[in-house]
């Protein structure tokens, strides 16, 4: 006898709400082992493998590949064996109180690192089930159900697949032929029998073309954008690593459709003819003359955007800034580079300088807390730092940032930058950051006045650092001079503590021996 259990998209931690899913691990059919990594899911800008709370057989999936699911929406249902404890599948019972995530409990022995989710076990090799007989095809119809409630329900006889991909036939099974990669069926069964796969970029599902060859492109944005495009992936060539495909790639190739060139198969209709749905107006690229351009919608996703908005209408923030003269500054980072040893970059010299900023002004490095109407001083800074990304701007967080020196926040600074860039920042390292440091100059701009990153109290800003007419020493010079822009939330301090911080990294950044005082 066994039981149909229905794993639902876990919390994944600091008020995330939704996910998209990158890329399937599983397919219907496959037996899975408690904890083994089921999904790929993307949330707020990190890439998170998702491990199974249940052992057994997959017998459904729900949301294809670049499909965004809201949390505690279905992932997949299993069919476990109906006795209790590990070997049947079943997690251990969870302690009462334990929330939303409480009937999907890690099992005994489980890390726990997801909510209500665990990761202990490594992934289990993917098997194959090959039914001793024939075996009715009920379970896929769960690919349909979308609104279940969580928790046992009595199984439905489980369609498993032959290696070869198809379904045994049976009663109530499907005939040869139907329900395969190639079947033309589109019923909610068939699609839960056919799971889109995703190899090194395995472009299946993504609409661009009907090729057996696997497409080397992994992002469901680029397909999307190549999908709304009408750009045949499997007649790109991509500047990734080992040929991947990439954003970039596939914006080149509709500039050049734009321009005429085509990059469809031959005979293919493309989404770029005049006059169709899809043409440059409605994709956003400028319209032939006299034509009226078309209104163009992107969906607002994700939690940054809520983030900000809470952020403008929950804190009272002002922001004052200073010009500083870099020049005695960068000197100090070349003869320390010069010294031998690991480079020491210059935005680790610039939160070594915050963290020894916030020793002093501690007021800063605390939170609001709105319904006990209190100012909660951190104990702790963890340093966030922005970082552009072909994802897009991200904020990784260096934790126990305080306690590191100048040399040691630069490895973390770029250990984390590689991972952002790479997509494998975890939501811990892009959550819990208590103050955040900002070098817009990368943009060749100046000034700032820049949102904070809530719940955080504060965050600098460090304009680009160019030759200026500067008067030092008494006389007029060409010196190095950077804009410091600092935002704060006025409720946690006052212009003077604001002031004060500002003009003691200000001094930092002209005189960096003031340093040596806290070192």
């Amino acid at each position: 006898m066994t039981v149909v259990r229905e794993f639902a998209l876990p919390d994944l931690g600091e008020g995330l709400t939704e996910a998209l899913i990158v890329r399937w691990l599983v397919e219907v059919g496959d037996v899975v082992t408690v904890d083994q990594l089921v999904v790929e899911v993307e949330t707020a800008k990190a890439m998170v493998e998702v491990p199974c709370p249940y052992g057994g057989v997959v017998t459904a999936r729900f949301g294809e590949e670049g499909t965004e699911l809201p949390v505690g929406a279905p992932l997949l249902t299993v069919a476990v064996p109906s006795g209790d404890g590990p070997a049947g599948g079943e997690p251990s019972a969870p302690a009462a109180g334990d929330g939303p995530a409480a009937d999907s409990g890690g099992s005994e022995g489980s890390g726990n690192v997801l909510v209500g989710y665990g990761t202990g076990a490594p992934a289990a090799r993917r098997r194959r089930v090959r039914p001793a007989g024939p075996v009715p095809a009920g379970a896929a119809g769960h690919a349909s159900r979308r609104n279940a409630s969580p928790g046992p329900v009595e199984a439905a006889p489980v369609t498993v697949r032959q290696p070869d991909g198809t379904t045994p036939a049976g009663p109530g099974a499907p005939a040869a032929g139907t329900g395969t990669a190639g079947s033309g069926d589109g019923s909610p069964a068939a699609r839960a029998a056919v799971p889109v796969l995703d190899a090194p970029g395995g472009a299946a599902g993504d609409g661009a073309g009907s090729g057996t060859e696997p497409v080397p492109v992994i992002s469901p944005l680029v397909r999307r954008i190549a999908r709304e495009h009408g750009i045949d992936l499997r007649r790109l060539r991509g500047s990734g690593p080992e040929g991947l495909i990439l954003r970039v790639d596939v914006e080149r190739a509709v500039s050049r459709t734009a321009g005429g060139v085509s990059t469809a198969p031959a005979g293919a209709p493309t989404a770029m003819a005049a006059g169709t749905p899809g043409s440059g107006a409605a994709a956003g690229l400028p319209s032939a003359p006299g034509r009226p351009a078309e209104e163009q919608r992107i969906p607002l996703r994700g939690t940054v955007a809520d983030k900000l908005t809470r952020s403008r209408t929950e804190i009272p923030d002002a922001t004052c800034w200073v010009d500083a003269d870099a020049t005695e500054l960068l000197a100090a980072r070349a003869a320390m580079n010069a010294a031998g040893g690991p480079k020491v970059s210059l935005l680790a010299l610039l939160a070594r300088i915050c963290t020894a900023g916030l020793a002093r002004f501690p007021e800063l490095n605390s939170t609001v807390d709105t319904a006990a109407r209190e100012i909660v001083r951190l104990p702790g800074v963890h340093l966030g730092f922005a970082a552009q990304t072909d994802r897009g701007l991200m904020v990784p967080v260096v934790r126990d940032a305080h306690t590191l020196n100048a040399e040691q926040l630069g490895a973390e600074m770029a250990r984390l930058t590689e991972a952002a860039r790479e997509g494998r920042l975890s939501p811990a390292e892009l959550t819990g950051g208590t103050f955040t440091l900002n070098n817009y100059g990368v943009f060749g701009v100046d000034g700032s006045t820049p949102i904070i990153n809530h719940p955080e109290a504060a965050m600098l800003g460090v304009g680009r650092i160019i030759p200026k007419p500067w008067v030092h020493e008494g006389e007029l010079a060409i010196r190095k001079v950077v804009q410091l822009s600092f935002t704060f939330d006025h409720r946690v301090c006052d212009g003077g503590t604001a002031g004060g911080f500002l003009r003691y990294v200000a001094d930092c950044v002209e005189q960096p021996a003031v340093l040596l005082r806290t070192l």
